[in-house]
């Protein structure tokens, strides 16, 4: 099938930086172009021209209605679509300002970025886990403040293992609050980066928003509240069952984490890890994953990412392959 679309005024930021999008298409959707000078022609298989064809469509009345599409967030915005035909780029887009995220606009990056908002709007406990630059705490975040400013919950905490990442920090100066703040920054870092610093400050002074060491979430009962857990693989296995035991009426639990990174003591359980097990198909429980696919950081972290994933690969396949080699008299029996 061939098909041959009209380029429209404005159609031409489509194509992105060296043509990217245009040869993103082609490549995911096995699918040939070629531009001329008043169209864009596509030739291959029915189905996936006709998919092409809708994408360029959706882009052309995007344009029209006044959407602006950076090229970046275009090509993260083609990769969800051609990997799920289930997904068009006008739905993304529309999805993304229907939901009120304060001073930006959110929307997935990637198809697992997609499955844990929607994981994060049908259930109550998700648990993201995955790499570092997936996006698991800052659309966690994103959703907590959504559903602050629509008024699904009157008000968000977000907690964190006061855990130190393979460094002795000795005493720390300060009250107790700047003492744990540097424990914390990234919740703040996300926070400053959806909402004003001043709306921001507002909503810590009232306690609408709550940052906390996880240590100080024994005993309560949290109701009507959007509950984050960050860094959850540097959490015991009693800190995650109190933790987990801590959400009330009208509460959403969001438990971020990244088991490749894990800073407890040897010896300690990681309640991440026992937490993901235990609840196992348990319902209204949902466990998300992502990989290196889903950094949506400089690309070098997803090589980083990667070859991190390769030398631990590597080694525990040595191990293991040690384990089983008989003892050095065997042969002797």
């Amino acid at each position: 099938m061939k098909a041959r679309i009209a380029l429209n005024r404005g159609v031409e930021g489509f194509f992105g930086t060296k043509d990217e999008n245009i040869r993103l298409i082609e490549k995911c959707l096995g699918v040939t172009t070629r531009l001329t000078h008043d169209a864009l022609e596509i030739e291959g298989d029915d189905e996936q021209v006709t998919r092409a064809e809708a994408i360029v469509a959706d882009y052309g009345a995007l344009l029209e209605s006044g959407h602006k599409l950076p090229s970046a967030d275009l090509t993260s915005y083609l990769k969800v679509i051609t990997a799920d035909n289930s997904v068009t780029l006008r739905s993304m887009v529309e999805s993304g300002k229907a939901r009120n995220f304060g001073k930006k606009t959110v929307v997935p990056k990637t198809v697992n970025q997609r499955v844990y908002l929607e994981a994060i709007e049908r259930v109550d406990l998700v648990f993201g886990i995955g790499p570092a630059g997936t996006g698991k705490t800052y659309l966690a975040v994103a959703m907590a403040v959504s559903a602050l400013l629509n008024k699904q919950v009157s008000r968000i905490i977000l907690t964190r293992p006061a855990v130190e990442a393979g460094e002795r920090l000795g005493f720390l100066p300060g009250t107790l609050q700047e003492k744990i703040d540097p424990y914390l920054r990234p919740l703040y870092d996300a926070l400053f980066d959806l909402l004003d610093i001043e709306k921001v400050e507002k909503y810590l002074e009232r306690n609408t928003i709550e940052i906390a060491p996880l240590a100080f979430m024994r005993g309560r009962t949290l109701n009507d509240s959007f509950i984050i857990l960050d860094e959850a693989q540097n959490s015991t296995a009693e800190q995650m069952k109190m933790f987990l035991t801590r959400q009330g009426f009208n509460s959403k639990t969001m438990v971020t984490g990244d088991l490749t990174q894990i800073d407890l003591p040897p010896g300690r359980r990681c309640g991440l890890n026992e937490a993901i097990e235990v609840l196992a198909g348990v319902e209204g429980v949902e466990v998300v994953y992502f990989d290196e696919r889903d950094v949506v950081r400089n690309s070098l972290v997803q090589r980083i990412v990667k070859a991190y994933e390769r030398y631990n690969e590597a080694n525990g396949a040595g191990r293991q392959m040690s384990l089983r080699l008989p003892p050095a008299d065997a042969s002797k029996a």
